[in-house]
């Protein structure tokens, strides 16, 4: 198989997760600045012009981060993806990170970091606060959930725990405020002790 991926955040999850499970992929680096996620042999496999994308031995391609991490598990015969009723719990998060906290996360992300380094542009501030705002109502919701809790679905890791988590590395560039929310910081701080989610991409050869 091989991965393709860039350093931004949806890659990382993806990165972090072939990391830790020690899959057989390839990393094909993508140059988002010189337009490599629109060149024509991209878009052939992911009409949308993003990474990650996950290409199998026969040729098929897989996009979407979150589709992704659970075939990588799933590859693996791993437990991050379970095979059991808990699968339903575990889709739950993954929907609620992409429609609230992950998604106001990603945009302090994007106009902290992304915008200044792409366009030499100041972050907007009326986005910041707005998302700043959002943020703090699901990192509440998700702090009062860590109280207590390991992982995001209790005492075991799963790729709730890459998805939700993917952000808080760029906690202090991106002003995501984590030091407020002190079960999740401890959460974040127990994803730190994987050598994967320290060190997410491979080396650019």
């Amino acid at each position: 198989m091989k991965l393709y991926w860039s350093e931004t955040l949806n890659p990382r999850k993806v990165c972090a997760v072939a990391r830790h499970l020690e899959a057989p992929v390839a990393f094909v680096h993508v140059d988002l600045a010189a337009g490599g996620s629109h060149a024509p042999d991209f878009l052939a496999r992911n009409p949308n012009g993003k990474v990650p994308v996950l290409e199998e031995a026969d040729g098929r391609t897989l996009w979407e981060s979150n589709a992704i991490m659970c075939r990588l598990s799933e590859a693996a015969g791993a437990d991050l993806w379970p095979r059991d009723e808990r699968q339903i719990d575990l889709l739950r998060w993954l929907f609620w990170d992409a429609q609230h906290f992950g998604l106001h996360a990603s945009r302090l992300y994007f106009e902290n970091i992304i915008r200044p380094k792409l366009s030499g542009a100041e972050p907007n501030p009326r986005t910041v606060a707005d998302a700043l705002g959002q943020f703090r109502t699901y990192a509440a919701i998700l702090d009062d959930h860590l109280a207590g809790r390991s992982w995001v679905m209790g005492d075991q890791l799963t790729l709730a725990d890459f998805a939700l988590g993917v952000a808080l590395p760029y906690a202090e560039a991106a002003q995501i405020p984590l030091g407020d929310f002190p079960a999740m910081a401890r959460w974040h701080d127990r994803l730190n002790e994987l050598p994967a989610w320290r060190e997410p991409f491979p080396a650019i050869h």
